[in-house]
C-alpha cells in the first residue's frame, strides 16, 4: 500500500541557518500531527546526525524516515568523488536509522546556475547539457548510486526539478535512456514535471518502471503561465503561487494514484507544499493537502 509522508521542507527549511527557523522537533510533531506516515530528512544537519537519537524521535513520534535529497554537481566529473562522499554519508545515516527502504534523493542544487534559474519553466536547448556533459553526469549519477548500494544496500533516484540540468522532457529522457535502470530511479514530483514542460500523466506513464519514489506537489498552470509571459525566475516562480496546495492544482491527482495504483507502486508518495503568502501556517497547509489526500482515496 502506498503511504503518504511530507518532508521539512514543507516548514520552509531551505537553509540550515540555526536560530532563524521552526526546530526540527516541532516539525516532527506537526507532521505526525496532521496525519502523515513519515518524513524525509531536509538539509545534513537539521535533524540529528546521531542515528540513534534520531530513530528515538522518530519513534516516539511514530514516524518512518523516508529519505533524503543529497545536492550534487553531477556534469562536473571533478565533483563525482565529492558527490559520492555525501551521498554515501547521508545514506549510511538513513540505513541506521531506517534500515533497507530509505531512498537518496539526487539532484543539482537548484538555483546555483543563474541561466537555468532565470529561464526556469522556459528552457530551450542551448541552455542545456553538451555531449560531453550529458556523458559525465549519466556516468556520475550511476557512480553515486553504485556506491550507495554497495555501502549501504540503499536506492538512488535522481529528482527533475527547475533550475536544475534536468528539467525539460528531454532531458529528462536524456537522463532516462543514459543510466543503468538497475542502478537508479527517478523521483516523480508532479509540480516540477509539469512546470518543466512534461504532461504528468504522460510523463508517468512512460516512466512508470523507474518511478521508485513520488512527490505530490500542486501546480497552477495560471501562475506558471504568467511566470513564463513575464520571465520571472524560478525563485520568485514560488512566491507567484507556481506551487500551489494541492486542492487548487491543475494536476489530476487523482488520476495520477491511478496510475500508481494500477501499477502496483507501493512506495511513498511525500506531499512537498512552498510555503506561500496568505496561506496560513506550514501546519495548516500540511492538514489541508492530508485532508485533500483522503478525499481522493488515499
Amino acid at each position: 500500500m502506498m503511504r503518504v509522508g511530507n518532508a521539512p521542507c514543507s516548514w520552509g527549511v531551505i537553509e540550515n541557518v540555526e536560530g532563524s527557523r521552526i526546530t526540527w522537533e516541532t516539525i516532527l510533531d506537526e507532521i505526525a500531527a496532521t496525519g502523515y506516515a513519515g518524513t524525509e530528512l531536509g538539509d545534513w544537519g537539521f535533524m540529528p546526525t546521531d542515528p540513534e537519537k534520531l530513530k528515538a524521535a522518530l519513534k516516539e513520534r511514530g514516524l518512518t524516515l523516508i529519505g533524503s535529497w543529497v545536492s550534487v554537481s553531477l556534469h562536473d566529473e571533478d565533483k563525482h568523488d565529492r558527490a559520492v562522499s555525501d551521498a554515501v554519508r547521508t545514506a549510511r545515516l538513513l540505513r541506521a536509522v531506517g534500515g533497507d527502504e530509505p531512498l537518496i534523493i539526487l539532484g543539482n542544487d537548484p538555483h546555483r546556475d543563474f541561466l537555468r534559474t532565470t529561464r526556469a519553466g522556459r528552457i530551450t536547448p542551448e541552455l542545456g547539457l553538451n555531449d560531453e556533459q550529458w556523458t559525465a553526469f549519466n556516468r556520475g549519477a550511476d557512480t553515486v548510486a553504485r556506491a550507495v548500494r554497495e555501502e549501504t544496500g540503499l536506492q538512488t533516484v535522481l529528482h527533475p526539478h527547475i533550475a536544475t540540468y534536468v528539467e525539460t522532457p528531454e532531458e529528462i529522457a536524456r537522463f532516462v535512456e543514459g543510466t543503468d535502470p538497475d542502478l537508479i530511479g527517478i523521483a516523480f514530483d508532479t509540480a516540477h514535471f509539469a512546470y518543466g514542460g512534461s504532461d504528468p500523466l504522460d510523463a508517468l506513464k512512460r516512466y512508470i518502471d523507474r518511478v521508485w519514489h513520488v512527490h505530490l506537489k500542486g501546480y497552477s498552470e495560471a501562475a506558471a503561465g504568467k511566470c513564463r509571459t513575464q520571465g520571472i525566475d524560478g525563485v520568485a516562480a514560488v512566491g507567484q503561487g507556481v506551487f500551489c496546495e494541492l486542492a487548487e492544482s491543475d494536476i489530476d491527482f487523482a488520476a495520477i494514484l491511478k496510475i500508481l495504483n494500477e501499477h502496483g507502486y507501493n512506495r511513498w508518495a511525500v506531499v512537498e507544499q512552498d510555503v506561500l503568502p496568505g496561506t496560513g501556517t506550514p501546519r495548516e497547509n500540511a492538514q489541508r493537502n492530508r485532508d485533500y489526500l483522503r478525499s481522493i482515496g488515499l
